[in-house]
């Protein structure tokens, strides 16, 4: 217990200083949201990087008394990416106000993208040279204390999380529907227990279903490899969030972003419907601008389509997502998700036609 609350009072302070930096930058916070997540991305794989680099190193053939270099393919199976020299967070903390620490930071970036072809245009780059180079600077240190440069555990993946947190409730990006709180994933993912195959998310938000189902994994001594993650996400800026968030989890995952994964019209993951073994969401809720007419031959809404409005659009979206839900699954498969109360109104369910029966 007492670690956990040292490990939280670090979290706040870390939080509290660069929220305050961000206030003295003059910067708002859409505008630092994403160059900070960059970076704790960055520190978070860096802390993986060297949990299990001297292990790794251990393990290496030698020939002649002479180790191999160390490989991306080394650290695969270790939950964790590898990282060049240039990309590793203490060679950028290091730098000095006489050198460019954003031009430091966008090399560490395209070095990543360069071994990592998922995170391809993904991680944040030119966002770093809105931020004075003092300001970066005292952002790395921070983000680099002493104290957790040993700590065991994921520790960073929890500052992560933590800020992602803060930040959703800033609703410094997309009004903060971006993050699904940790505690209530957790839930989802102890109920259904994620033990093998695939997962889908059609909402998926930063990917915490898809996180939370490896550390499931995890604590159970499986290999969060056996399992297999798809997403859809609306939003470009947060299916950057998601691969990044994978990414430094060691895991992999086909996350579609932008108009190609508006579920409501297009189905991106054709292949997925009726397969998938665990459906994790936390969908949008009461939407009531879906276009009656562009769904109503959609497969996946095997028991109609709910009540439309005057405008011929759907009332309310939540009965789609539902349907959604239970096409993709398999006959074994499960789901748990999030839903608005006003799923459970008679009056909305009594407008879909009855399930059929088995």
């Amino acid at each position: 217990m007492a670690q956990l609350e040292h490990i939280e009072a670090i979290e706040k302070r870390l939080w509290k200083a660069a929220d305050t930096l961000r206030g003295n930058s003059e910067l708002a916070s859409n505008e630092y949201f994403l160059p900070v997540m960059g970076l704790i991305f960055l520190r978070h794989a860096y802390s993986r990087y060297l949990s299990v680099r001297e292990g790794i190193i251990a393990s290496l053939p030698c020939r002649g008394g002479v180790k191999r270099a160390l490989e991306k393919g080394d650290f695969s199976q270790k939950s964790a990416i590898f990282l060049k020299a240039a990309a590793q967070f203490d060679e950028l903390v290091k730098l000095t106000d006489a050198d460019d620490r954003a031009e430091a930071i966008i090399q560490a970036m395209e070095s990543i993208e360069a071994d990592y072809l998922t995170l391809k245009d993904q991680l944040p780059k030119q966002e770093y040279r809105s931020i004075p180079n003092d300001v970066l600077g005292i952002l790395l240190r921070t983000l680099n204390p002493d104290e957790l440069k040993q700590a065991d555990g994921d520790i960073f993946g929890r500052i992560y999380e933590y800020f992602l947190t803060q930040f959703a409730n800033q609703g410094a990006h997309d009004g903060g529907e971006f993050f699904t709180p940790v505690s209530l994933v957790q839930l989802i993912v102890n109920v259904l227990e994620p033990d093998h195959g695939k997962i889908f998310d059609p909402a998926c938000g930063s990917g915490g279903m898809f996180v939370q189902s490896a550390h499931f994994m995890e604590r159970h001594r499986h290999n969060p490899k056996q399992l297999t993650f798809y997403g859809h996400e609306k939003n470009r800026v947060t299916t950057r969030l998601a691969k990044m968030n994978l990414t430094v989890h060691g895991l992999e995952g086909n996350i579609l972003g932008g108009e190609d994964a508006i579920t409501y019209y297009k189905d991106e993951h054709k292949g997925l419907f009726g397969t998938v073994d665990f459906v994790m969401a936390n969908p949008p809720f009461n939407v009531d601008e879906v276009d009656a007419e562009k769904i109503k031959n959609d497969r996946r809404l095997p028991f109609g389509l709910p009540g439309t409005n005057k405008n011929k659009k759907i009332s309310n979206a939540n009965y789609l997502w539902i349907q959604y839900f239970y096409s993709y699954l398999n006959e074994q498969g499960r789901a748990g998700f999030v839903m608005s109360s006003q799923a459970s109104s008679a009056s909305l369910y009594t407008q879909i036609s009855p399930p059929p029966t088995h």
